[in-house]
């Protein structure tokens, strides 16, 4: 694992606690996990995401990663409706360790609730979170 100073924190994203990231851009957001939780959770075999339309209520499980230690539960930042999900992830789940903020997104939602994103962390404060 690597140290907090060698991941990747990018400013204009909001963070969740459970790690996921939220990118709101207009009327549609994208979301992903954070580097640091691709870091924890090591070498991404498997990603289970949801069908475009489904619509989800912040924090609800929207679907899990799978990597060799464990599997995990994605959890939605906002609530939101399903709008895109990332296929490429079917057939290369290692994007999400290569490039978490880029190829290796998520899902994009409409978000029920624009404001919901301003309660989620900001980079700075999601790092002090990390730091403990």
């Amino acid at each position: 694992m690597k140290e907090l100073s060698e991941l990747k924190f990018p400013e204009n994203l909001r963070y969740a606690e459970s790690h996921e990231w939220l990118d709101a851009e207009g009327g549609t957001a994208k979301i992903g996990i954070s580097d640091y939780a691709q870091d924890q959770l090591g070498d991404v075999v498997y990603v289970e995401l949801p069908e475009v339309g489904k619509s989800f209520a912040k924090a609800a499980p929207f679907g899990s990663v799978e990597s060799v230690k464990a599997v995990s539960e994605l959890y939605m930042p906002v609530g939101g409706k399903v709008v895109a999900v990332n296929r490429a992830l079917d057939g290369s789940p290692e994007l999400v360790n290569k490039d978490p903020y880029g190829e290796g997104w998520m899902i994009a939602i409409e978000p029920s609730t624009p404001d919901e994103a301003k309660l989620l962390f900001t980079r700075q404060s999601y790092l002090d979170k990390l730091k403990g």
